[in-house]
């Protein structure tokens, strides 16, 4: 394919997704669209290929490593801008669609959020979302990350950082890379020294959360907060 027939091709693809967005695109195609972000000159059809048949999905090439990607030939450090930023920004749309709002009437929108950001990863993340005393969520954050066991978890952080942002009551979340939602041993003693902690200064604890996958387990759920 020569260049005016590269230019004529991408050319088409956008104007398919103006007119009527990822309808009727293959997986291909998006993530071919996504890799002529960052070289608007190449193509970048055979590696998008390349990359779905490497990693079996759209959502697999999305979260897949940096390292992995490059790895891919015709996928570069400028390609991969494109797939990341994608991925960056509907983090972010996601999380600015649930700041503000009621905790468990959103919680819907909460899970989506969360799996997105969780499911994926290779190692265990631990993130606190702080909610004011309308149960409105302030703010989301990973506070520890690595092998989450007893001594990875610090109660002292998180009542700082629950008092610097003037919360009311917390919701702990945390993945099990393992795709087993179901909590282990440290991660009763965790909850148990958390609830403990945080008692001392009237802030309340709602939920821990654990992200498997698609699969959710709720400490509230199972009567353990």
């Amino acid at each position: 394919m020569n260049t005016s027939s590269h230019e004529g091709h991408r050319q088409r693809l956008r104007e398919k997704f103006l007119k009527n967005g990822l309808e009727g695109f293959l997986d291909y195609e998006i993530i071919e669209l996504l890799l002529t972000l960052g070289t608007p000159r190449s193509d970048c059809k055979q590696p998008a290929k390349s990359a779905l048949k490497q990693f079996g999905s759209l959502k697999a090439v999305l979260e897949a490593d940096i390292k992995d990607l490059k790895a891919i030939k015709g996928i570069g450090d400028k390609n991969v801008f494109g797939l990341k930023l994608s991925q960056a920004v509907s983090r972010k749309y996601l999380s600015d669609r649930i700041l503000n709002q009621d905790f468990v009437r959103s919680s819907d929108d909460v899970l989506t959020y969360l799996k997105h950001n969780l499911r994926d990863k290779n190692h265990e993340v631990f993130m606190v979302i702080y909610l004011n005393g309308r149960n409105q969520i302030l703010k989301m954050e990973e506070l520890f990350k690595g092998t989450l066991n007893t001594s990875a978890v610090y109660p002292r952080e998180v009542i700082k950082r629950a008092l610097e942002n003037d919360a009311a009551a917390l919701v702990f979340v945390h993945n099990h890379p393992s795709g087993n939602p179901n909590p282990s041993k440290d991660d009763l003693t965790i909850t148990k020294k958390l609830k403990e902690a945080t008692a001392s200064i009237d802030i309340s604890i709602h939920d821990h959360l654990i992200i498997a996958g698609n699969d959710v387990y709720s400490f509230a759920d199972h009567g353990l907060i």
